[in-house]
């Protein structure tokens, strides 16, 4: 019987990346996200260029009943997933008071309550795989508070500090859980978060979605807790770690205070 890689925010950016690398290796995927259309195009141009079975699936993740709509879907189908990529999130820029809150407890619900949600749901069948993975995709934020990303880079410090309990919890499984923390991607990101006025410098500093994409695969098969790709990331992760928490906080705040 097949097993499957479910991929969600898999419409674009590196989730996208991600379902095409699965598929070049074999992995018959399963696709989440918002986007029908997109997601068809994609199913299509992995069942068409990798001859693997690519399914989809419209949902919105940050919808109470997205999670039960996704477990039903396989279970009626007989999708059995031995790969579970958690990467939809979103991100929103402007200090606290000044962002919607409704806008806010949204993000809260995509980034991390959708992310449990799945993972939750997931687990048992993850277990009865000889072996099988979660790759949870976080942010260098994650290392940090970042002042005008507050809620944002508050979120993903959670799914980073989740993703290593749960490993720890599962150890003595066959599931491993990694999580990958990227920094500066060019997946518009920025655009979604509202950060267009540092488009300039946000280029400069980029990585590409798929070189992201590589290098979160290559360490969660090598199983490895924490994947941060880059050496200005990496630098970053250890600053927001062992530096100063106060001067970490003034530097980011400077590099993304709203004019």
């Amino acid at each position: 019987m097949n097993t499957y890689a479910l991929v969600t925010g898999a419409s674009k950016g590196i989730g996208r990346s991600i379902a095409l690398l699965l598929a070049k290796k074999g992995y018959p995927v399963l696709l989440v996200a918002r986007s029908g259309t997109e997601l068809e195009a994609l199913a299509n141009e992995i069942t068409a260029t990798y001859l693997v079975q690519a399914y989809w699936l419209a949902v919105d993740l940050s919808a109470d009943e997205a999670s039960q709509n996704i477990t039903q879907w396989c279970t009626a189908k007989g999708y059995s997933v031995s790969i579970l990529i958690n990467n939809a999130g979103y991100g929103l820029w402007g200090n606290f008071e000044s962002v919607d809150i409704n806008e806010q407890l949204n993000m809260i619900n995509l980034n991390i309550n959708a992310l449990v949600k799945l993972t939750h749901a997931f687990i048992g069948t993850l277990k009865q795989q000889p072996n099988a993975y979660i790759l949870n995709i976080a942010s260098t934020a994650a290392y940090q508070a970042v002042p005008t990303l507050a809620v944002y880079s508050a979120t993903k410090a959670f799914v980073l500090s989740f993703s290593r309990a749960l490993r720890y919890e599962l150890k003595n499984t066959p599931v491993a859980v990694s999580c990958l923390c990227p920094g500066p991607t060019d997946t518009g990101f920025a655009h979604r978060a509202g950060l267009d006025a540092m488009a300039e410098l946000a280029e400069k500093f980029n990585m590409q979605p798929d070189e992201v994409a590589a290098l979160g695969l290559k360490g969660m098969f090598d199983k490895k807790a924490e994947i941060v790709p880059g050496f200005l990331n990496k630098v970053s992760a250890v600053a927001g770690r062992h530096f100063n928490k106060a001067l970490i906080e003034k530097i980011t705040g400077d590099l993304y205070k709203q004019k």
